[in-house]
């Protein structure tokens, strides 16, 4: 194998220069996965001696454990928007990647900006005054903390309708904290409501409704390849964390806020 993909580091493999043919230190302290038929592999590859690289074939499907060892970030970022459940296992088994939080905070901020546009867009002001700024500012915050406990609903009723079916899912213990990283990682389509807002048109809501749809695919993806479960349960997960948001949105506009939330959004088509 030629060497030049592996030269250095590469993220969840640690160093490979001047490694023995034996299994690297990285592939000692954790499991990978294939990416082809999702079995446990205790390595990648092997580094021979002289920089000979050669990449491990799993025992039960006969095939490399991981291609995308040997692509370019670009390619496996494609193949990961095109949801191919192999650039899902490689990026959440067997490479480590710790954004979750600040993905999940990034997104969180441009479903909030989304929202506080929408709503200062409905109630133009031309008042200068501090206190009307003020306001505005403390209604981008609201949005913010509306936005998290939607999202955060979403979550619950993906988690419990799995809990709930459990034995159907999984033999093994749910592993919530892998489930809810690769939930995180996969809801990294919210940046593109920014540019859908930058560029606005005449065909801005059916962007919202299209990068909605995109981002719920990529969370159906993150479940089924996370769990190793069919598509129908993966399909009643997020109908359940749908269910669930839908039920705060209702909540919330009980309550009468103003909460410009997608639901709100995609049902209206003036902006």
């Amino acid at each position: 194998v030629n060497p030049g993909p592996f030269k250095g580091t590469h993220p969840g493999l640690g160093s490979v220069e001047g490694a023995a043919a034996t299994p690297t230190a990285a592939s000692a302290s954790c499991q990978y996965r294939c990416i082809e038929c999702n079995e446990e592999a205790k390595e990648l590859y092997r580094d021979y001696n002289h920089g000979v690289l050669k990449i491990t074939i799993c025992k039960s499907c006969q095939k490399p454990v991981d291609k995308y060892i040997e692509y370019d970030p670009v390619i496996i970022l494609i193949n990961a928007i095109l949801c191919k459940a192999q650039a899902y296992r490689h990026i959440l088994f067997n490479t480590k990647i710790n954004i979750h939080g600040k993905l999940c905070i990034f997104c969180l901020l441009c479903e909030a900006y989304l929202r506080w546009w929408q709503l200062q867009d409905s109630n133009q002001s031309t008042d200068p005054d501090d206190l009307i700024r003020y306001a505005k500012e403390w209604d981008f915050y609201r949005m913010f903390a509306i936005a998290s406990l939607e999202q955060t609903a979403f979550f619950i009723g993906i988690f419990t309708f799995l809990w709930v079916e459990r034995p159907m899912t999984v033999k093994k213990k749910l592993n919530f904290i892998l489930l809810l990283k690769a939930l995180l990682l996969s809801s990294y389509g919210k940046l593109l409501l920014i540019p859908a807002v930058i560029w606005e048109h005449d065909y801005t809501p059916l962007c919202l409704k299209l990068i909605k749809v995109f981002v719920l695919t990529s969370n159906f993806q993150a479940i089924r390849v996370t769990l190793n479960i069919n598509r129908k349960l993966s399909l009643l997960a997020i109908l359940s964390g749908l269910l669930l948001e839908s039920t705060m949105v209702y909540f919330f506009q009980r309550m009468e806020w103003d909460i410009g939330s997608d639901c709100a959004i995609y049902k209206s088509q003036d902006f």
